[in-house]
């Protein structure tokens, strides 16, 4: 009888800690699904790429209940012992092979969390990767560069390098227009053509330096960097609303400048060499 007993009571038992298991999971299922997705609604993306983390919750769920019950029967706990002593050995051997794969999960969740880019977001990944984010999963990122190629970069990788994001706060931009001038031309007239042009193109936008406005200088400012062997060479600090506009503009402002100074007798020099013959 006493045997009887012992053996309902390990049955009841073991429903308790399977019941207690499917409600826990059931839970942390829910407020997992709410996080990721907000985090897919702020990155843009569909919110059931990330289905497999509530897949993956009822597994673990699952599987440390039937953990507590092997420990917990006498009858199953040598059993137990062995079974999980060999799924360790094989867990082991995956998780040594897939430890790349799951360095980019474990870094597109740090992706999520902490959002250094969305999508639509113009990026430089450290020296080598430029354009917009085009999607983010949590193995890898796409970057879709400036000839409409797609860059995909393994997230692992991205949390590694030096990301410069143009539009995470603030779309503007200051575009730097480097322009050299003859050492005996007029250094004032080719500013006021640098900032006329300047002034002239659709895409300019007002400097949102307060300091700058205070104290009343030109939208544009141009400064003297320095001269060298054969040119005085100026900066144009010229704003635009956001990168795109501001890399047309600049290459706008290159040639409407370079025809204005051929025009006003302001002279870009290039290389000369004197050559004399002694004969």
């Amino acid at each position: 009888m006493q045997a009887f007993d012992n053996y309902w009571g390990q049955i009841v038992f073991s429903l308790v800690v399977v019941g207690v298991s499917f409600i826990f999971t059931r839970i942390l299922r829910f407020i997992v699904g709410r996080f990721f997705k907000k985090a897919a609604q702020k990155l843009k993306v569909d919110h059931t790429r990330y289905n497999f983390f509530k897949n993956a919750i009822d597994f673990l769920g699952f599987l440390i209940a039937l953990i507590i019950i092997f420990r917990s029967i006498p009858a199953f706990s040598a059993f137990g012992t062995t079974l999980l002593t060999g799924a360790g050995i094989l867990a082991a051997i995956v998780g040594f092979a897939s430890q790349s794969a799951f360095s980019n999960i474990v870094s597109g969740v740090f992706l999520v969390i902490f959002k250094p880019f969305s999508v639509g977001d113009r990026v430089k990944i450290g020296q080598l990767y430029s354009g917009d984010v085009e999607d983010i999963t949590l193995r890898h990122t796409i970057i879709k560069d400036f000839e409409n190629r797609r860059i995909v970069i393994p997230n692992s990788m991205i949390n590694n390098e030096t990301i410069i994001n143009s539009t995470l706060v603030d779309e503007k931009v200051c575009i730097f227009l480097e322009i050299g001038i003859a050492l005996d031309a007029d250094m004032d007239k080719a500013i006021a053509i640098i900032q006329d042009e300047a002034m002239k193109h659709s895409f300019i936008s007002e400097n949102p330096v307060e300091a700058e406005r205070v104290k009343g200088n030109h939208p544009v400012i141009v400064r003297v960097l320095g001269f060298t062997e054969m040119a005085i060479q100026l900066r144009a600090y010229v704003w635009a609303n956001n990168a795109n506009e501001g890399f047309e503009m600049k290459c706008d402002l290159n040639k409407s400048i370079k025809i204005r100074f051929d025009k006003e007798g302001i002279e870009i020099p290039y290389p000369r060499r004197l050559i004399i013959n002694k004969n």
